[in-house]
């Protein structure tokens, strides 16, 4: 057994030209999943988009102290404290607080970690030798890794993961006369830690006391050995919450929208209704561009696929197909560029007609803006090969 091991494979031009003919058609299916990714993320942004706004002119302020009849069925914020006289216990550990909203307990176990590394290198006529090492080590994790797919499995083994994370919230909490529903109660944070004072009696395991939490297994926090673990909790103490909501009698739900998205949000602390839609609304800006970058990775990288087979035919030899791959590469990226450019566009034409069309005539530009430079290449590629030799 050894705690580093290395593969060395070879594959040979007519495997790769093989398997990159394949790809064509994983790469049709990328570019099918980028369409409807990235056209579905536009029509989502400009819902949630339309519906925070609907919300923001639509809320009306009230207080947690006392139930308002004029407010049944509407759009309402309120700030008060969220609070509960719940106790809350972890059946497995025996571990209790009284009066908190939740109970979080965090668990670590000490395993072995396999690490990959793989570098590739080309060879003449077109093949490639692909060398991968595996390293192990033991490490704390709170996931667990299943030792069977290592690998080098062999004196390598993780026992299963007996305990796990958890998270235990209270049925009924309070913001003055009103009770928050399951949906506001998950979005409470601000944890804080729970010491342990005395340590259960588990059979067949050894526990003791470490740093407030819990050491479970046969070693100790200084020798840890593969199958220990530790066990910490948290919990979330009452706080001042802000919430906007529909107000149904003592309670909430969400705000169903005219323009589609229902409405619940909460934030710690006084936050006023302004700030909580203007917060929103940065976060789903945030969200439609990070899923804008991946669609347009899975478009580029998808398109590359196509032209793949041209890549390895010029690897037979290795500078000319990085010469190619990297002419490919840009190609690939200029069309993968300008296709999720004209999605985007199409997507916002049905929201933003405007805005919709600048951007499919930017994309065309690019697309013509491609073409006009390719083919000024090639002609002088062409008036180049056609002048006689001095």
């Amino acid at each position: 057994m050894s705690d580093q091991i290395t593969e060395v494979t070879s594959e040979g031009c007519g495997g790769r030209l093989i398997g990159s003919i394949q790809g064509i058609v994983i790469g049709f299916i990328g570019i099918l999943i980028a369409v409807v990714l990235l056209f579905w993320n536009e029509g989502r942004a400009v819902q949630t988009y339309r519906s925070l706004k609907e919300g923001a002119g639509s809320v009306v302020p009230a207080n947690a102290t006392e139930v308002n009849p004029a407010n049944e069925g509407k759009l309402v914020h309120m700030t008060g404290q969220a609070t509960t006289n719940e106790t809350l216990t972890d059946s497995t550990f025996g571990v209790a607080a009284s009066n908190v909203i939740k109970l979080v307990r965090k668990v670590q176990m000490h395993q072995w970690v396999e690490h990959q590394q793989t570098e590739t290198v080309k060879k003449v006529g077109g093949g490639t030798e692909t060398r991968t090492t595996y390293t192990y080590s033991k490490e704390w994790s709170s996931t667990a890794h299943d030792s069977g797919s290592f690998k080098e499995p062999s004196g390598h083994q993780n026992p299963l993961m007996e305990y796990k994370d958890e998270t235990q919230m209270a049925n009924a909490v309070t913001m003055g006369a009103f009770t928050l529903s399951p949906g506001l109660v998950g979005s409470i944070s601000g944890g804080e830690s729970l010491a342990v004072t005395a340590p259960p009696t588990l059979p067949g395991r050894n526990v003791t006391l470490e740093n407030g939490g819990l050491y479970i297994g046969s070693g100790s926090p200084q020798t840890p050995q593969v199958g220990d673990y530790r066990v910490t909790f948290e919990v979330v103490r009452p706080a001042t919450v802000s919430v906007i909501a529909q107000q149904v009698g003592t309670s909430f739900r969400p705000y169903q929208t005219k323009a589609g998205d229902p409405l619940e949000m909460l934030k710690m602390g006084a936050v006023g209704a302004d700030q909580m839609f203007e917060e929103a609304q940065q976060s789903n800006t945030v969200l439609t561009w990070i899923l804008r970058v991946v669609g347009l990775i899975i478009m580029v990288v998808s398109v590359g696929a196509l032209f793949k087979p041209i890549e390895v035919l010029a690897d037979v030899i290795p500078f000319l197909g990085d010469l190619v791959g990297l002419g490919l590469g840009l190609v690939s990226f200029a069309i993968g560029l300008t296709l999720s450019l004209m999605v985007i566009a199409v997507g916002w034409i049905f929201a933003r007609p405007i805005l919709g069309i600048v951007l499919l005539v930017v994309a065309l530009a690019i697309a013509g803006a491609a073409v006009f430079f390719g083919m000024q290449m090639r002609k002088g590629r062409e008036a180049g090969s056609s002048q006689p030799a001095g």
